[in-house]
């Protein structure tokens, strides 16, 4: 099943005291996240009860493509994101390549709560970014690297499924692709 995780949400079905989970999303007690997203990240998660598949989609080995819209502060240049095309150096080693693309903020995007805090003098902007790899936090390293906090994070696509409609919360059984 495809789920779109809401901000604010752990990646799991059990937590702290007070923390929301996946239990209070997903109707099932049977399926289980193939990788995560960090609490403070939106968007599409893939759950299932089929080991192989959860492996397909989580391990490294693998390199399936994730797809993310990411709202940055300021304006990268277009040297600073050939740097995210060519891979940049993190804490942990360098990166592999990425596919970025600017883009305009996505249609019908829900508002985050809490707001994306918003500062006048400051611009910001969107950009998809697609890696291959899935570090913790990696995506946001990457940005901080090339001096562009991540301001919101959306996970639009895992391989070939998509978030398409979904709002947060909600969320689609669909057929294995493999």
């Amino acid at each position: 099943m495809l789920l779109n995780k809401p901000y604010g949400v752990v990646s799991q079905f059990s937590g702290e005291d007070g923390e929301a989970t996946l239990k209070g999303l997903v109707p099932y007690n049977d399926v289980y996240p193939a990788g995560r997203l960090d609490k403070d990240s939106e968007g599409l998660l893939v759950l299932t009860n089929d080991g192989e598949l959860q492996h397909k989609i989580s391990h490294p080995k693998h390199k399936l493509t994730k797809t993310y819209w990411v709202q940055v502060e300021g304006i990268p240049t277009d040297e600073s994101l050939q740097q995210l095309c060519d891979g940049v150096e993190l804490n942990d080693g360098m990166t592999l390549p990425a596919e970025i693309i600017r883009m305009d903020e996505p249609m019908n995007l829900w508002p985050r709560n809490p707001p994306v805090r918003e500062r006048k003098s400051v611009p910001d902007c969107w950009l998809c970014i697609k890696i291959s790899e899935g570090r913790n936090r990696q995506v946001r390293r990457m940005t901080a690297a090339i001096g562009h906090p991540t301001l919101r994070l959306i996970r639009a696509g895992i391989g070939p499924w998509l978030l398409r409609t979904l709002q947060p919360g909600e969320w689609r059984e669909e057929p294995p692709v493999w």
